[in-house]
């Protein structure tokens, strides 16, 4: 069995998002609020593991307790997961409602590069079916 990579993260007060190891190796990422200093320093802890990323990851972002997910959160998530360093990197992207689900693809949908594969769910059964297939199910 692999042993898994260290998170090199620990919970900030002012900060809204924890993170824990999926037993696949990739992470789980909760947040609660999109604030600007939540969004800067997810930047920075999700740079800081792209740079190690050789292997695929699968990665699961709850965004269900967020009430607002504003346009600029989102553009960042696309800058970040656009990042060539994330080729090797699925992300599965949680929301509250079909609505909210809507509104990030609008926002999101002029984004093109090789990045990470994403989609997004309103239900973690489904996200994590998907998150567990292999690559060339990616779709």
């Amino acid at each position: 069995m692999d042993v898994l990579k260290s998170l090199n993260w620990q919970q900030k007060p002012d900060v809204g998002y924890t993170v824990s190891r999926r037993a696949d190796g990739g992470m789980n990422l909760t947040f609660t609020d999109l604030s600007d200093v939540t969004l800067a320093d997810w930047r920075e802890f999700a740079f800081e593991h792209l740079m190690g990323s050789d292997r695929l990851t699968r990665n699961l972002y709850d965004l269900r307790d967020v009430h607002d997910i504003t346009q600029k959160a989102i553009k960042m998530a696309v800058e970040v997961n656009s990042d060539p360093s994330t080729r090797n990197l699925r992300v599965a992207v949680l929301v509250a409602s079909d609505a909210a689900r809507e509104a990030i693809m609008n926002v999101a949908a002029g984004a093109v590069g090789s990045g990470a594969a994403i989609r997004i769910f309103t239900s973690m059964a489904e996200a994590e079916s998907w998150l567990m297939r292999s690559m060339d199910q990616i779709v």
